[in-house]
């Protein structure tokens, strides 16, 4: 599937509103996806347009159909680094869309934001999702152990990262 990374537009509202309200999709998530409302969606997807600290983009299709979500966020100018998230549609999932929105993601951040460092957390038993990092080749870089309160339950958290240079060799 050919994809293409845009901003976000308000037509997207409904979609974002549909993987936020899927318990599933969710279900590794750290925010409360589900008390989300349009209203706050339209609202997420206007302050979006300043992509000067965070950059949220839209994956979409060739039809322009919303995918999914992904995000350099805490865009750092001076260290030259920033921390990657992602979101998709459940009828994206599985399908390569990720691989290849994480790929132009990435070329983007280390070619034109001028990146160093791109990193993320994951929560440490979110196997899929560390697969999927590993494989586009995220590093491991420790773990805070019992880091976060989520439904009741300590959870640990992964961190990974790539560097400019390794992700210019995988290409």
């Amino acid at each position: 599937m050919n994809i293409k990374l845009r901003k976000l537009k308000q037509k997207d509202a409904p979609l974002m509103l549909e993987w936020m309200q899927d318990k599933e999709i969710t279900s590794c998530f750290r925010f409360d996806a589900q008390s989300m409302t349009i209203e706050k969606v339209y609202s997420f997807i206007e302050k979006a347009q300043d992509i000067s600290t965070d950059m949220h983009l839209a994956i979409i299709n060739e039809e322009d159909e919303y995918l999914g979500t992904i995000s350099l966020k805490e865009i750092d100018s001076i260290n030259h680094t920033a921390e990657y998230a992602i979101s998709m549609r459940k009828c994206a999932i599985g399908s390569g869309v990720a691989r290849s929105a994480t790929e132009k993601l990435l070329d983007k951040a280390f070619n034109e934001v001028k990146i160093n460092k791109v990193y993320l957390n994951v929560l440490s038993d979110n196997i899929r999702a560390i697969k999927f990092y590993e494989k586009l080749g995220f590093s491991f870089e420790g773990e805070f152990k019992d880091h976060l309160f989520i439904n009741g339950k300590y959870k640990s958290i992964k961190w990974y990262g790539i560097f400019k240079v390794d992700f210019m060799k995988s290409i």
